[in-house]
């Protein structure tokens, strides 16, 4: 989903300038109490490996929706839904770090635009337009993009049929999923290749604090950077994703509604918290230091407070009964939805008040 981290991010600028201003130049390198190494791993092990998933997992998306298409089966129904699925899990797990080429190259919202604009998608659908990708980048996110995908595979609470599909649907979600592999593919790229004379984006991250890195003056900055996408991200969920259809009771508000896999969404997206603050993916080992070794070296027990506090808000999201978009309306699941995002909220508060200091000391 899309954020609004550039404010942000001036802020964090303005802060690591003043603080880059009291170091020394070694060298060309400005001196830094935080491991560069851990900037190194999180852009290698983390960003780069979820990006380039979330590549290949859309491409098999694509791939499955052509098959679809081309010859409609419950089968092939079920092997799209399936691959729409899968491909969510990465990019959940990326947006604990939406910053770099997703956010100055418009891809957050190009791939995961929400509520989905329903009454213009049936205007498109009704039209004669030819689906060229030229048009398709031309229409606005809301028509296109994950959710769309999810809404014409999995129709209203995942009653879809191979044969509620027409044609003019199919060729529709050709296009679009060829545009969600194609924008997939740019972002993943854009990170270990140069763009339009644009240097990698993992180089710009990981060169932070030398002399010449106007992005990141110090090394404190690109840190900094990591600690506010994992605010960003946690106040997301429990204040936009959760808070906004659990307040309003409505159900058009929830992400990932059609498919029933909100909560499924949510979670990935504390996993996204954990992996930036591991230096790693789920089931694999660091390779590295990574955040939780810096703070352990600050406060010991504020590390293990932080990991206690990820695992009570994964815990907290899996006893909201399913779907979400029923549980909203449910005053049964009340508590638990409350207690979620109590859980989540601490765990922000954590970072703000307690990690983010570290950092601009």
């Amino acid at each position: 989903m899309h954020l609004p981290s550039t404010s942000l991010r001036t802020l964090v600028l303005a802060a690591a300038l003043a603080l880059t201003s009291c170091g020394s130049d070694d060298e060309g390198t400005t001196e830094s109490s935080f491991d560069k190494e851990i900037i190194v791993h999180f852009a290698d092990d983390v960003v780069v490996p979820t990006y380039q998933q979330l590549a290949t997992r859309l491409n098999t998306l694509d791939v499955a929706v052509q098959a679809l298409a081309n010859g409609p089966t419950a089968a092939r129904l079920t092997a799209a839904q399936d691959a729409w699925i899968a491909a969510r899990e990465p990019w959940e797990q990326s947006e604990g770090f939406l910053f770099g080429p997703v956010d100055s190259f418009g891809y957050d919202p190009a791939l995961d635009s929400w509520p989905l604009n329903r009454s213009d998608l049936d205007a498109v659908l009704a039209s004669n337009d030819n689906f060229t990708p030229a048009y398709v980048a031309s229409l606005q996110t809301t028509q296109k993009g994950f959710h769309t995908v999810e809404y014409l595979l999995f129709g209203e609470g995942r009653t879809k049929q191979v044969g509620d599909f027409n044609a003019r649907q199919f060729e529709y979600l050709k296009a679009i999923s060829a545009e969600l592999k194609s924008v997939s593919t740019a972002l993943a790229s854009a990170w270990t290749q140069s763009v339009d004379g644009r240097p990698p984006y993992r180089d710009v991250l990981t060169t932070a604090g030398q002399s010449t890195n106007t992005a990141y003056p110090s090394v404190e900055t690109a840190a900094q950077e990591m600690v506010v996408g994992i605010i960003n991200i946690l106040d997301e969920v429990a204040n936009g994703k959760i808070a906004d259809p659990y307040d309003a009771k409505d159900p058009e508000l929830v992400e990932s509604q059609f498919a029933y896999n909100s909560l499924t969404d949510f979670t990935n997206n504390i996993r996204s918290v954990e992996n930036v603050y591991l230096g790693h993916l789920p089931g694999e080992t660091a390779r590295g230091p990574a955040l939780t070794d810096f703070v352990k070296g600050e406060d010991a027990a504020l590390d293990t407070r932080i990991r206690q506090e990820l695992a009570a808000s994964i815990a907290a999201l899996a006893a909201i009964p399913q779907p979400f978009r029923s549980a909203i309306t449910n005053p049964d699941a009340k508590e638990e939805i409350e207690a979620a995002q109590e859980a989540i909220r601490k765990l922000q508060q954590t970072f703000e008040a307690n990690v983010k200091p570290l950092l601009t000391r």
